[in-house]
């Protein structure tokens, strides 16, 4: 009983004791959750978001070109789930913020367009060339937001566009405020789906925020899956009609040629009356008809009334040649 323990001994027994605590510790990890921000969208919807909004933006860049008569680059940054307050945090103050109702759905999404972006405009629809001069961290008066009409219409069309692959919104403004924190159409702790997108204008770079709210999202999840699992057969039966169209109103160069022997231009020339000109071309042989230069049949030459035709036999193949 009195025997007492070597160095050796005691630090076998705490390496032992280290080694079952993490090998328990490493079967009984935990992961962190947020009660305040649950996710309400799955992994997959969020990739047909961010595709849905790749359109859109493609088909911004074409709209705000022409509208503004300015070339521009516009990019879609991101596309996440955050809770209503962290996105508003996100936003600059002043900004240019609207409040979007979703017929016919209940509840609003958000629309934001930064100042550096809003004043640039301004300037280009006003017969500028989008070049500031001055400091354009103020807010927009009441004559500005009328002349941003035109432009909020534009950018609502084509999102009412993008959104037709998986249903119907109508989208419309019902109130634009200049302060983030006054827009509070949302519950701080509700999950929303936010957008960032890029715009570049000349020399200004800005960003367009659109933020809609998940639990909407999740009520199109079954919308979602549908549209988008048959986009592909649609999407092809839709470009082979295309593709029809286009084909049936084609022309084609047709012509009937002889596949006679070679003659020498000097033996042309020297041609007279009375000379006969040898085809070596039996009658029973069937002649070729071309298409765009290249042999697609092969028939004989009949009569149509007073005209000269050509009748069909078969589709020309290599052994005939």
């Amino acid at each position: 009983m009195g025997r007492q323990l070597s160095q050796q001994e005691i630090d076998a027994v705490f390496q032992n004791i280290q080694g079952r605590q993490a090998e328990r510790s490493g079967s009984k990890r935990a992961a962190l959750f947020d009660f305040r921000r649950p996710d309400r969208i799955a992994k997959s919807q969020l990739r047909a978001i961010h595709q849905l909004h790749d359109n859109f933006v493609r088909n911004l860049v074409s709209s705000l070109s022409a509208y503004l008569r300015s070339y521009l680059i516009v990019n879609l940054v991101s596309v996440e789930q955050l809770s209503y307050s962290e996105f508003l945090e996100c936003l600059p103050s002043p900004t240019c913020i609207a409040s979007l109702g979703l017929k016919p759905y209940d509840g609003n999404a958000v629309l934001e367009l930064n100042s550096s972006l809003i004043f640039p405009i301004l300037e280009i629809l006003l017969g500028g060339d989008g070049k500031l001069q001055f400091n354009s961290q103020r807010e927009i008066t009441e004559i500005e937001q009328v002349l941003l009409d035109g432009l909020f219409r534009l950018i609502l069309r084509d999102l009412r566009e993008a959104w037709k692959f998986v249903t119907n919104i109508d989208f419309a403004i019902d109130t634009v405020e200049t302060e983030p924190q006054f827009l509070q159409i949302l519950a701080p702790t509700e999950a929303v789906v936010a957008v960032a997108i890029e715009i570049r204008i000349g020399d200004s770079i800005g960003m367009m925020n659109i933020a809609m709210p998940s639990i909407i999202i999740k009520m199109m999840r079954q919308k979602f899956d549908q549209q988008w699992s048959l986009r592909k057969s649609a999407s092809t039966d839709q470009e082979q009609s295309r593709v029809l169209d286009i084909v049936r109103t084609s022309k084609l160069q047709s012509e009937v040629l002889l596949s006679g022997p070679k003659l020498l231009l000097r033996d042309l020339m020297n041609l007279e009356a009375g000379d006969i000109l040898s085809f070596e071309y039996p009658v029973s042989r069937p002649v070729d008809l071309m298409l765009n230069g290249e042999k697609k049949y092969v028939g004989e030459m009949v009569n149509a009334g007073r005209r000269a035709a050509f009748r069909v036999a078969n589709a020309f193949q290599d052994e005939l040649r």
